[in-house]
């Protein structure tokens, strides 16, 4: 089997590529979707999750953790619509109960120590909740990455943070400073994947599971993401961080350290690295600074035409 891995998510058009890339990838087990508000509010979130596995109906099945019932005071209608899918309109799932995703978290790495990796592609709320419900966690987990974070590019949702630290920058200094092996892909990185149109018409045919979906949801996101950038093309922060799991030579990556400004009136969530010579604050993170763009976008390409039909 392939990597262990949990992904918590807010579900926006790029975590629904993102989750629909882990699926197919050969090289990832993923066991579980932790569902978390952010794009959308917590119950979209978890429906959400519903939608894309039922619709890709994967040869394994993850299990699904449910949104914590907390909303942020923003969400990111504008980039992914109401829904989070841009209005795609997919037919109602039902949603069998799903366990809190912080429960399932904590209970999957328990029963696979040292060998599951988080990729967190969302605030770090659910993460950090399950830190308070397992104190062990971060010595019990292989790794966690986390896309967010803003180095010297400006933020997304403020001049200075990215939407996933500014969502609950205590809970991003939690993980931060938890002693977790941890892997952040900021915006400088994260905001360079970009699929054009014609990247978009090289995706598997629309008769196959993940070329129906993606091309159903990805076209819709093109008139907001160049509205906002002035350029035509789909915005894949949440992608890069699949990428980094199965392409990590693709990442230039040097260790750091990181905090989080959690109250400034101005500030909120803007992440503050400590590039200093003679620096008496350890490393607690590796920084990825660069990423080789085209390799990403092969190993996109060929996961989705090898992966499930």
């Amino acid at each position: 089997m392939g990597r262990k891995l949990i992904v918590v998510t807010d579900t926006g058009i790029d975590g629904a590529f993102a989750l629909t890339l882990a699926l197919a990838d050969p090289q990832l087990e993923l066991l579980v979707i932790g569902a978390t508000a952010g794009n959308v509010g917590h119950e979209q979130a978890t429906r959400n999750v519903f939608t894309i596995v039922e619709h890709l109906d994967p040869p394994r099945r993850p299990r699904i953790g449910a949104a914590l019932p907390i909303d942020y005071e923003r969400k990111m209608h504008e980039l992914h619509g109401p829904d989070g899918l841009g209005g795609a309109d997919f037919p109602s799932v039902e949603l069998h109960h799903p366990h809190p995703a912080d429960r399932l978290i904590s209970e999957t790495a328990r029963a696979h120590p040292g060998e599951v990796t988080i990729l967190l592609l969302g605030p770090a709320t659910v993460l950090a909740r399950a830190m308070d419900r397992d104190t062990d966690l971060p010595r019990t987990l292989q790794r966690v990455v986390f896309v967010g974070g803003a180095w010297h590019e400006p933020g997304d949702v403020s001049p200075v943070a990215d939407f996933h630290f500014w969502c609950d920058p205590a809970a991003a200094r939690q993980l931060l400073h938890s002693g977790v092996p941890l892997t952040l892909l900021p915006l400088d990185v994260s905001n360079k994947l970009v699929f054009s149109p014609a990247d978009l018409r090289n995706l598997p045919p629309t008769d196959s599971r993940a070329g129906g979906f993606l091309r159903t949801v990805l076209p819709l996101a093109i008139a907001p993401t160049s509205g906002l950038r002035g350029k035509e093309g789909v915005l894949l922060n949440d992608v890069l961080g699949v990428a980094a799991l199965s392409r990590i030579e693709a990442f230039t990556l040097c260790p750091m350290w990181v905090d989080v400004e959690t109250r400034g009136e101005l500030t909120r969530g803007m992440s503050v690295f400590d590039a200093r010579w003679g620096s008496t604050n350890r490393p607690n993170i590796e920084l990825a600074t660069a990423v080789d763009i085209p390799l990403v976008r092969n190993y996109i390409l060929e996961t989705l035409a090898s992966g499930f039909a």
